[in-house]
């Protein structure tokens, strides 16, 4: 199973470094991509160039970047493995208006995986978990405590989650 995965608006495919490379050391072929910082809408079709997406790939990414996979996991002529979502960025800090951003999860079709700080500004924990529980009541979800939009400090931890997760998909396959 192949894992892409795209950074956030204000990093690049350099800050997924140390994912990347805790993927591979878990015997799990991963590699981030840049795509272009604007209207998460408009940044789908690129991502789809950069990924090749199909039924042996998990797509995913960090804030921006797993909003724009979300948005690619959600088109009907795409097949996916798995979706990864680090720091989903629910809404903007200070307001919690969050049904734009997730109004196209009820198209996505195959398993998913949030992982989020409890203290993120940009998805409040109770608004992440009532959404997720509308629009993808399947989903996983793994939170940390006094965590915020990054999530350096729990870095080993969240990449131990998503090898678990892309285990319980291999798994699931044969």
């Amino acid at each position: 199973m192949r894992v892409v995965l795209a950074p956030g608006a204000s990093g690049t495919s350099a800050s997924l470094r140390p994912t990347i490379e805790g993927l591979a050391a878990r015997r799990i072929e991963a590699v981030a991509i840049d795509i272009p910082k604007r209207r998460a809408e408009d940044a789908v079709d690129a991502y789809l160039s950069h990924s090749d997406p199909g039924p042996a790939t998990v797509i995913g990414g960090r804030s921006y970047g797993g909003r724009v996979a979300s948005l690619v996991a959600a088109r009907a002529d795409v097949t996916l493995a798995g979706l990864v979502l680090m720091s989903y960025p629910l809404h903007r800090p200070g307001a919690p208006g969050w049904e734009a951003r997730t109004a196209h999860w009820t198209a996505i079709r195959c398993p998913v995986l949030f992982l989020s700080g409890e203290a993120d500004p940009f998805a409040r924990i109770e608004l992440l978990r009532r959404a997720i529980a509308e629009r993808l009541p399947e989903a996983g979800l793994i939170t940390w405590p006094r965590v915020g939009h990054g999530l350096g400090s729990v870095a080993d931890e969240a990449v131990d989650a998503i090898a678990a997760f892309i285990e319980g998909l291999e798994t699931a396959r044969s």
